[in-house]
């Protein structure tokens, strides 16, 4: 009995040194994995181009309610990518995070636009065997190896390479989980064999085992939203690249968007950023074989200078722009998720200084069929409205089961527009360094039709024009909750969030 009793009084001080040991080495793991050098051409500062007006365009998708209450959207932005798909020749590339016919809680889906980008990839295939094309894309559509996804499985029988990016290069976003993940959880694998748990982005496909919970818990993913493909138009043969918030996701069909395609000189910066996906994911990437002008425009074109920026890039450029606007200066901004708080503060630094700011925020209520709380955005805005010398305004998209998807940002000083667009939330996840985003920025003069195009697109949703309900008043959604502040404050500042 005594021999017994010492041997459990002896193991307490062994478990504490093992258990502060093991604090002691997530400690050392999270603070390296949040620091840690990226890899080439990852938060990319691309060089301005200069570019014709004419190469230049603006496709949106918008979703209202008409004059009789009825839910209807106009869409452009996959029309014209399957339409980019079609008068290619020579290369595609895709890079969609969300490529997937999963509906979650919802039951119905507004377009099938899975299979339809499936479907012309495979078609273009078909019809020119050797055609270079590739897709690029998340692992949350495989749900990290826990879900086989029948439309890749399809894209690689056509011969069609899926490069599924590999994630654990990139920094942790959510250092908590996953620093203990990486000493514990990731050399566990995963498995297509139907598990035990529901299946979080389908109340149809099969169960999930535990360890595709245990990958999605890092709150890490590759966000980007890029089409490049090949056209010939007039003689002229040239590589088009197309950025977008839209996603060829089911369950995204009517989601409002926004996208510009550019057709001459960025794609070399989007190769560059892309490559670097394929590389760190160990996969060979494919270049155009067929040479590709990148003649400068002609000088007696209009000119509009153009600009790729890729993860922390994006809010550095941001934060520079925000920060450049004076009294009397006007921006504009539609947003799905703002959070970040380099931005908010830069926000609130620009309604002292008399700059004249209209934000339109996704209320963040719906989610494929769920209903969520409104984090971050009601809390930010209550937080812009607060602060407010009476500069900055605040309406919320009047979503119905869909979301007011895109990340849109127009700055205007002394006739001269900016264009911030993309990927991008304005979150510390998407644009701290931790997602993989693609965004672009476009400036001229605010006569030139992208800008006219853009600026009609957020004053008819501001404005509720043509008998259309797009958004609802700031006290539509208004919330002072301090409990809810401060779960916003905590959720941001730690990474335990989905956002």
């Amino acid at each position: 009995m005594y021999c017994m009793s010492s041997y459990r009084v002896s193991r307490k001080p062994f478990i504490k040194k093992v258990f502060l040991l093991f604090i002691v080495l997530c400690v050392i793991v999270a603070f390296y994995h949040t620091n840690k050098a990226l890899p080439e051409n990852i938060s990319y500062t691309g060089p301005v181009h200069e570019v014709a007006s004419s190469d230049v365009r603006i496709f949106t998708d918008e979703t209202f309610l008409d004059e009789n209450g009825v839910r209807q959207s106009e869409q452009e932005i996959f029309d014209e990518i399957i339409r980019m798909i079609d008068d290619s020749t020579d290369y595609v590339l895709i890079d969609m995070f969300l490529f997937n016919d999963l509906l979650g809680a919802a039951t119905t889906s507004y377009r099938g636009i899975t299979d339809e980008l499936t479907s012309a990839l495979i078609t273009k295939k078909e019809q020119n065997p050797d055609m270079i094309m590739q897709v690029i894309t998340d692992p949350l559509n495989i749900i990290y190896g826990g879900y086989s996804a029948d439309h890749l499985g399809r894209l690689e029988a056509a011969g069609i390479p899926v490069i599924i990016t590999d994630l654990t290069y990139l920094r942790d976003s959510n250092p908590i989980y996953s620093a203990p993940w990486r000493i514990l959880g990731q050399w566990w694998g995963n498995s297509t064999e139907p598990g035990y748990f529901p299946n979080p982005f389908s109340t149809t496909a099969q169960k999930l085992s535990a360890r595709s919970y245990f990958h999605l818990l890092n709150f890490k993913a590759n966000h980007r939203k890029v089409v490049l493909a090949d056209y010939s138009r007039g003689g002229e043969y040239g590589l088009a690249t197309l950025i977008t918030s839209a996603n060829p996701h089911n369950g995204s069909g009517a989601h409002s968007n926004f996208a510009v395609r550019v057709d001459t000189k960025i794609w070399t910066d989007v190769l560059a950023t892309e490559a670097a996906v394929a590389d760190m994911s160990n996969r060979e990437f494919l270049l155009p074989t067929r040479e590709i002008s990148i003649d400068d425009a002609d000088v007696d074109e209009d000119l509009l200078r153009v600009q790729l920026l890729t993860e922390g890039a994006i809010e550095t450029g941001l934060l520079s722009l925000i920060g450049s606007l004076g009294a009397g200066d006007t921006l504009d901004m539609a947003m799905f998720y703002i959070a970040d708080r380099h931005v908010v503060g830069a926000l609130k630094e620009a309604d002292d200084r008399g700059v004249q700011i209209r934000l339109m925020f996704d209320p963040n209520k719906d989610a494929f069929g769920r209903e969520k709380g409104g984090l971050p955005n009601r809390q930010v805005a209550h937080e812009l409205m607060q602060h407010t010398l009476g500069n900055t305004r605040v309406r919320w998209c009047a979503t119905h089961g869909e979301q007011c998807h895109s990340k849109l940002v127009l700055a205007q000083t002394d006739g001269a527009v900016t264009l911030f667009q993309g990927s991008a939330n304005l979150t510390k996840r998407n644009i701290g360094d931790y997602n993989l985003e693609t965004n672009m920025v476009i400036s001229g003069p605010s006569t030139d039709p992208a800008f006219v195009v853009t600026q009609t697109f957020f004053d008819e949703q501001w404005n509720n024009e043509n008998d259309r309900l797009y958004t609802f008043p700031y006290e539509q959604y208004a919330d002072d909750s301090l409990r809810k502040t401060i779960q916003y404050r905590v959720m941001e500042w730690t990474g335990l969030s989905s956002w």
